[in-house]
């Protein structure tokens, strides 16, 4: 039945952040869906918090790409729904996930609002989401589902540091077009305000410019850092 989304969270040293989202998924706990806290190491506070609020809290070796498969390996849900430690949910982002896998989609992702208030993240945020639908690919800040046999037989996440959630939609977009929720998240622009709104973006541009010129995801990771 593909009315039961298992929720994959990959962490690394999230205690500042990671309460809010787990306190804010506990009522999709007591609906039957299911919460997994994929911990790549931490050494701060953030398997404490997050053991009594998850279903499953399994450990692995650091690295986005390997915890978000870990999760969806040990996922009990026909629906996998991606997200990071400091996203916030819209009311209503559960019933828009399962609303459009219902509708015949295979896998979706959301519009984002950033939580910073200078004028340039508004840009930000537009330019993603317009990338975004215009594209049809989308990126790890955006909330990605996917029905799990979709997920499986597209191989997961590549098994690479950086631009892991581009090569999925990729994959995914051959089977399908993206269903793209106009609920807006709230991601942290913790990232963008402290490497600098104007330098991160354009950071960002440039290492998707030579990823699709076909630089290794290794390098670009190294030069990300």
């Amino acid at each position: 039945m593909l009315n039961r989304l298992s929720i994959i969270i990959p962490c690394l040293n999230e205690a500042g952040v990671v309460d809010c989202l787990l306190e804010s998924l506990q009522p999709l706990r007591q609906a039957g869906h299911e919460v997994i806290i994929v911990d790549g190491g931490s050494r701060d506070a953030t398997v404490q918090i997050a053991e009594p609020l998850v279903d499953q809290l399994l450990h692995s070796a650091p690295g986005r790409a390997g915890q978000m498969n870990a999760g969806a390996a040990a996922a009990n849900g026909a629906l996998l729904w991606f997200l990071h430690a400091d996203t916030a949910l819209p009311v209503g982002a559960e019933k828009a996930v399962l609303s459009g896998i219902a509708s015949g989609a295979i896998w979706g992702r959301f519009d984002v609002r950033l939580s910073g208030r200078h004028p340039l993240l508004r840009m930000v945020a537009f330019m993603m989401n317009l990338r975004s639908r215009w594209m049809g690919i989308a990126t790890g800040d955006q909330a990605i589902f996917v029905r799990r046999d979709a997920f499986d037989e597209v191989g997961g996440f590549p098994d690479i540091p950086l631009m892991e959630d581009i090569v999925l939609s990729k994959r995914l977009k051959r089977a399908g077009k993206p269903y793209c929720v106009r609920l807006r998240l709230i991601t942290s622009s913790r990232r963008w305000e402290t490497r600098g709104i104007f330098h991160t973006i354009v950071l960002m541009w440039w290492l998707r410019l030579l990823f699709a010129l076909g630089a290794s995801p290794g390098q670009l990771a190294r030069w990300y850092s």
